[in-house]
């Protein structure tokens, strides 16, 4: 299998539907919101800041009990037209878990922080921005995977 194929059923396991020529075409705009957020969690850690990790987890949480990611809107509306791109679609369940999971890893992140336990916010900062940054790059989803693979054992009618 090539590294388009690949990355195309990395989508499919995130939830999305899309022919091979939509996945193409939606390939910057899908990576954008979490490429947006992986380089403010970056900047974050890096100035060890409880407060900007923080205002990230009404991001998260939107992201993950809506359709739309906040940063969908600034894809939506303004970068996709810089790049001929397609709006984005919305985003499936599973993407959403991750995000849900991304939310309560940043606060967790922050509170560490906040706590003067920065060696454990960086390294449980670090994990996050090296899932963040698989996705990022190849669409391949940690949390999207671990929930497809617990949906198959569900469908096979295996106890998770």
């Amino acid at each position: 299998m090539n590294a388009g194929a690949w990355m195309h059923e990395n989508l499919a396991t995130q939830g999305y539907c899309l022919t091979g020529d939509e996945g193409r075409r939606l390939r910057l705009g899908l990576r954008f919101p979490t490429a947006l957020c992986l380089a403010l969690v970056i900047t974050a850690l890096v100035l060890q800041s409880a407060l900007m990790v923080a205002l990230l987890v009404p991001v998260g949480l939107i992201a993950g009990w809506t359709s739309r990611h906040p940063f969908d809107y600034l894809w939506n509306h303004g970068l996709r037209h810089l790049a001929g791109a397609p709006e984005l679609p919305p985003n499936p369940t599973r993407r959403r878990h991750a995000f849900k999971l991304a939310t309560v890893w940043l606060a967790a992140v922050a509170v560490l922080f906040a706590a003067g336990a920065s060696t454990a916010a960086l390294a449980l900062g670090g994990v996050l921005v090296g899932v963040c940054g698989l996705v990022a790059v190849t669409n391949f989803c940690v949390p999207s995977t671990m929930l497809a693979w617990l949906d198959g054992r569900r469908n096979q009618g295996v106890p998770a």
